[in-house]
């Protein structure tokens, strides 16, 4: 089976844009979801609704894969299925190193739906020399000292940083230094890299505090402009305004 090392998804060479690249995940979900139920064709409208996106996008979208549908049937599950797991390079063995197991990187390593996705957690890295051979996830945690020789051995192209903030930036430089060029990172910091090498960032309080705005927006918007709760001439009123008078979501850049 090839390795992540040596084979590299299609998609930046073939023009799919980025957001199309970044809805692809939500596809495969779904997508996988009705094969599991033998469905055997699924409308871009159901597929769009169960992907949370609408089906104008969703159409733009398979237009870049080649997929049209056909009129009056659908689109083939199994088929989707197989296309979109070829362009996001899941038909292929991506060893993945976990560095930082703590709660969360120990989380990570117990997490089952790496396997079946394409992924396989080649290493557990800690510092901790206390964690080193003790098994997590049925995987024995190595020492961050043999970082580099794991790298080499396993041809990992994927790493996970699950590490505090402050050791973050040093384990991502060890990282790309080894080879590594697409990182996911759990830590709470920017890590800065250098060109070729790709970072997606995870950030759970960032998610929640995005929730709290909006939870506190809702609340302002529920007790009305004085504190008070709204009437329901008030509420009309709000009502009658129409598109213009409606106040834009925020949302994150």
């Amino acid at each position: 089976m090839a390795t992540g090392r040596t084979h590299r998804p299609a998609t930046r060479s073939r023009g799919i844009p980025e957001a199309t690249v970044a809805r692809l995940p939500l596809y495969l979900r779904a997508l996988t979801a009705l094969s599991e139920r033998s469905v055997p064709t699924v409308s871009s409208e159901e597929l769009a609704a169960a992907a949370g996106v609408n089906s104008a996008k969703l159409r733009k979208d398979f237009s870049y894969l080649g997929s049209y549908g056909t009129r009056g049937v659908g689109y083939d599950v199994e088929y989707l299925v197989y296309q979109i797991s070829r362009e996001l390079g899941l038909t292929q063995d991506w060893p993945v190193v976990i560095v930082g197991i703590g709660n969360l990187g120990a989380a990570l390593a117990n997490y089952g739906g790496f396997a079946s996705r394409g992924f396989r957690v080649a290493a557990l890295i800690d510092a901790d020399p206390a964690m080193a051979g003790k098994p997590v996830a049925g995987i024995p945690v190595q020492h961050t000292d043999d970082l580099e020789k794991i790298i080499e051995d396993n041809g990992v192209s994927i790493g996970v940083i699950a590490t505090p903030a402050g050791a973050a930036q040093q384990v991502c430089d060890r990282l790309v230094a080894a080879g590594v060029t697409s990182i996911l990172n759990f830590a709470p910091t920017v890590l800065a890299v250098p060109d070729g090498v790709d970072v997606r960032k995870v950030d759970l309080s960032i998610e929640l505090q995005i929730l709290a705005f909006h939870e506190q927006r809702k609340a302002g918007e529920e007790a009305g402009p004085d504190g008070a709760a709204p009437t329901a001439a008030t509420r009309k009123e709000s009502t009658d305004q129409g598109p213009e008078g409606d106040v834009p979501a925020v949302m994150p850049a």
